[in-house]
């Protein structure tokens, strides 16, 4: 049985090291060309892949560390501790993130920037492309779920909503010329990575903090 879910976590920590590889190479290259084009949205969605490459990385730790204690065999310490902090910083920064998004979607809607839309929505349909084959990849059909390759599924499937929502925004505002609608659509997605960034505080903030689950 333990052998099985050796086999289990090694099998789902090679899945989470190939989609924390290939969302950050999505990632960087929606965050150059959403500055490049001037596309807000598209910079939004590029930092919210971001958010997702640590939640991803931090599932992948999470199964390397497991693998390497169960190893040595002398690790009698919290590991939920570990990764909960290495969360709650992650959120943090985050939370930073989206507010600078905000700031500056606001400041485009009353000074309009002119924006390259057809590299824009191609480099944006490219991303969601990315998060459908990272979230074929992290499908998992066990019978006992694996809450952590699951978690990281969802942030998968989160990214392309988002992308969606940027791919939308940019479309809508080349073919009726309202340049405002696409720093619209970087509004929504800051308010997403906003409501991701407190969930993972409270949640992670809850272990470090040792309060029970329901409190």
């Amino acid at each position: 049985m333990k052998g099985k879910l050796n086999h289990t976590n090694n099998h789902n920590e090679h899945k989470t090291k190939w989609v924390v590889l290939l969302t950050a190479v999505t990632m960087v290259v929606e965050i150059f060309f959403g500055i490049s084009t001037h596309s807000m949205a598209l910079l939004a969605d590029g930092i919210h892949m971001g958010s997702h490459v640590l939640a991803i990385g931090l599932s992948w730790l999470a199964y390397v560390f497991v693998r390497r204690v169960s190893v040595k065999g002398n690790f009698t310490g919290n590991s939920d501790k570990i990764l909960s902090l290495s969360g709650y910083t992650s959120g943090m920064m985050l939370l930073i993130f989206a507010f600078v998004i905000l700031f500056e979607a606001i400041q485009r809607l009353y000074n309009p920037a002119p924006i390259n839309y057809q590299d824009a929505i191609l480099v944006a349909i490219i991303g969601l492309l990315v998060n459908i084959a990272s979230a074929f990849v992290l499908n998992h059909k066990h019978e006992h779920s694996d809450h952590n390759i699951r978690a990281a599924y969802l942030h998968v499937i989160a990214d392309a909503l988002n992308s969606i929502t940027a791919i939308v925004g940019l479309t809508a505002a080349m073919i009726y010329d309202i340049v405002w609608l696409d720093a619209l659509g970087a509004i929504i997605s800051s308010f997403v990575i906003i409501r991701w960034s407190v969930g993972l505080l409270k949640d992670s903030g809850k272990v470090l903090l040792d309060i029970k689950k329901g409190a």
